[in-house]
C-alpha cells in the first residue's frame, strides 16, 4: 500500500501537464471494435496506460473460464453485455468485494429479456455472473438506467447485434447522461442509427463499420488540476487537451470561473489561470457530472466557499461510497459536511485541526487525487492508498512532483521549519 504525505511548491505553482486519455471514450472504442466483424483492436496509442483499461483489454480476449475485472464497474457492465451477446462464450465474470456488493440487476434482468443465458453465481442482483453467450432478440427491451448509464450504454453498444436493433424503455432520469450520450455518439460515428426520445432510446442494427478509434484526453483527471490552480492561484497548462463532443466533464471550463479558475484554449492545449472574482458560494445539480464532485467539494472548502452538491446518489455505489468518503476526508482536513442520500454541502461549520490530516483513500481513485489539492493550505497532509489512483490516472503523483510537489513517506520524521 503506497501513502504520501505531500507538501506544495514553495514558489507559485506554474507547470505543464498530459493528461491521460480518457478511459470512458477508450472503454466504449474496444468494446464496439470487439463487436465489429474484421475490426482491428484499438490500438496501444488510442489507449490510456489505466487499469481499468488494461483489465478490459484482457477480458475481451477471453472466452471461456473466470474472468475477474477487479474493482472496474465500467467492464464489469460492458461485459456482461459483451459476452451475452457473443455466441460460444462461457465465462465466469467476477470482481473485488466491492463490485460485486454493486447492483447490476437491471441490466441482468433486461439482457435476459431479450433471451440472455445469464445465472447469479452467487447473490441474486449482483456479480459474480456466470454468462453463456447466444444470439439475442431484438425489440423492445424495460431498463432501470437510474443507478448507472454504463447500464444503458451496455445495451446500445449490443443492440446492432440485435435482429432491428433494441428499443429501450429507460425508467425515469437517467444518471451521468453525458456517458449515454458518448455512446450514442460513437455509435453514430460507425454509422449505426440512434435516437433519444424522452426516455425511449432506439438504437438501429448494424453491423458496425470500423473506424479509427476516438481518442481524447480527459476531462475528468482535468478537475484535479483545476482545483490545484484554483487553490494555489497559480498557473497550469493541460497540454493536448480541447473543447469535448464526447465528454460532459468539459464543463469545467464553464464551471472554473465559479472556483476562480479561467480557461483559455490554444493550440498546445488549456491555459488554467486564477482569477479573484469567485463565486461566495457553490450550489450545484451535479447528476450529469458525479465525477467533478470531489473535487469541487474539497476546492470550494479550501476557498471557504459554503456549497450544496446535488444529484449524487449514484456516487452511494462507486469505487467506495463516495460521499461518505468525501465527508470523512473534509472533516479530516477540519470541515464539518452535511450529507443525504444524493447530496454533499457545507455551510461553514469547522473544527480545529490539532494534528495534520490523514486522508483515508478508501481504495477510489477520484478521492485520492481530489485531497491532493489539500496540502496547499495544509502543507503535510497524508493520502492514504494513493496508488489507488492508477485506476484512471497512474502518473499523477508523478505530475504532482513535476509541479513542485514534495511527497515524502508519512512515517519519516518531519521537515524543521527552522531548518
Amino acid at each position: 500500500m503506497m501513502d504520501y504525505r505531500i507538501f506544495p511548491p514553495e514558489g507559485i505553482l506554474e507547470c505543464e501537464v498530459s493528461l491521460p486519455l480518457s478511459k470512458s471514450v477508450a472503454a466504449r472504442a474496444m468494446v464496439m471494435a470487439a463487436l465489429t466483424p474484421g475490426a482491428a483492436p484499438v490500438g496501444a496509442e488510442r489507449l490510456p496506460e489505466c487499469t481499468d483499461t488494461a483489465v478490459l483489454a484482457a477480458a475481451l480476449g477471453v472466452a471461456t473460464g473466470t474472468v475477474d475485472v477487479a474493482d472496474c464497474g465500467s467492464a464489469a457492465r460492458f461485459l456482461t453485455a459483451y459476452y451475452a451477446v457473443t455466441p460460444g462464450a462461457d465465462v465466469t465474470l467476477t470482481g473485488s468485494p466491492r463490485l460485486c456488493s454493486r447492483p447490476i440487476a437491471p441490466l441482468v434482468e433486461a439482457l435476459r429479456s431479450l433471451g440472455a443465458d445469464i445465472s447469479y453465481a452467487g447473490t441474486a442482483g449482483y456479480l459474480p455472473l456466470h454468462i453463456r453467450g447466444t444470439a439475442l432478440r431484438g425489440g423492445g427491451v424495460k431498463l432501470d438506467a437510474r443507478a448507472s448509464s454504463q447500464f444503458a450504454s451496455a445495451l446500445a453498444m449490443i443492440a446492432p447485434q440485435c435482429p432491428g436493433g433494441l428499443r429501450i424503455e429507460l425508467g425515469g432520469e437517467i444518471a451521468s447522461m453525458p456517458y449515454l450520450r458518448m455512446t450514442m455518439r460513437m455509435l453514430e460515428a460507425r454509422g449505426i442509427a440512434v435516437d433519444l426520445a424522452g426516455y425511449t432510446l432506439s438504437v438501429g442494427p448494424g453491423p458496425m463499420a470500423a473506424v479509427p478509434a476516438e481518442a481524447e484526453h480527459d476531462w475528468s483527471a482535468a478537475a484535479f488540476w483545476y482545483s490545484i490552480a484554483a487553490v494555489s492561484a497559480g498557473w497550469v497548462t493541460l497540454k493536448g487537451i480541447s473543447p469535448s463532443r464526447l465528454q460532459g466533464d468539459s464543463i469545467l471550463a464553464e464551471i472554473g470561473p465559479r472556483i476562480g479558475v479561467l480557461t483559455e484554449f490554444t493550440d498546445e492545449g488549456a491555459e488554467l489561470s486564477a482569477t479573484p472574482d469567485i463565486y461566495s458560494r457553490l450550489d450545484m445539480d451535479l447528476a450529469d457530472y458525479p465525477d467533478l464532485a470531489p473535487a469541487l467539494a474539497v476546492t470550494a472548502y479550501l476557498a471557504s466557499m459554503p456549497f450544496r452538491l446535488t444529484g449524487l446518489a449514484n456516487l452511494r455505489h462507486k469505487e467506495s461510497d463516495r460521499i461518505e468518503a468525501l465527508a470523512r476526508g473534509l472533516l479530516a482536513c477540519g470541515c464539518v459536511a452535511e450529507t443525504g442520500a444524493d447530496y454533499i454541502g457545507w455551510e461553514g461549520e469547522r473544527v480545529p485541526l490539532t494534528e495534520l490530516p490523514e486522508i483515508d483513500s478508501c481504495d477510489d481513485h477520484r478521492i485520492a487525487m481530489a485531497f491532493a489539492a489539500a496540502s496547499i493550505f495544509i502543507p503535510g497532509t497524508v493520502i492514504r492508498n494513493a496508488a489507488a489512483a492508477a485506476k484512471s490516472y497512474p502518473g499523477f503523483w508523478d505530475d504532482l512532483r513535476a509541479a513542485g510537489f514534495t511527497l515524502s513517506d508519512p512515517s519519516a520524521p518531519l521537515p524543521d521549519p527552522e531548518a
